[in-house]
């Protein structure tokens, strides 16, 4: 399964979209799941919810093989620690998506990450999720640890 997620706190329907015009065009016979929060948008080929609780929430990453996201940092952390490789989206202040383009600014300084794939926009999403199925076919499950400084750096951007 892939799951698809934008968080919780603010709308991401040009992500939503794109997924589900990824699930028509090139999902067939993948089960694609998304949390698409309060957005005006209503997928049609993928299944969905508005809002999944925690438990709920972390248990669909434990069972998918791929997770696409937002790039805030709780669910990049969440793949991580569930050892499941992630596509990111993020989010544009320019677009209205966000306040500020801080998920811009994550996704950059975790692009050089193997478990992670960013698509600089919606046109990107279809090569990085090919590239992260094909990267988690080849690797296996994704190691139970990170490394040293990428733990660092996260918390040091969380710390703010």
């Amino acid at each position: 399964m892939i799951f698809v997620t934008i968080g919780s706190m603010f709308p991401f329907d040009r992500m939503i979209r794109a997924m589900d015009a990824w699930t028509e065009a090139e999902g067939r016979g993948e089960e694609v799941f998304a949390q698409i929060g309060a957005g005006d948008y209503e997928p049609r080929h993928m299944t969905w919810v508005r809002k999944l609780d925690r438990r709920t929430y972390a248990e669909t990453i434990r069972r998918s093989r791929l997770v696409v996201a937002h790039a805030g940092v709780g669910s990049i952390v969440t793949a991580g620690e569930l050892r499941r490789p992630i596509v990111v989206l993020p989010r544009r202040a320019h677009l209205g998506e966000h306040t500020s383009d801080h998920q811009v600014e994550t996704a950059g300084w975790l692009r050089e990450k193997a478990w992670i794939q960013v698509a600089d926009d919606e046109g990107g999403l279809s090569r990085c999720i090919a590239a992260a199925a094909a990267a988690a076919a080849r690797d296996g499950r994704l190691s139970a640890t990170a490394a040293p400084d990428f733990i660092d750096r996260l918390r040091r951007f969380i710390a703010g």
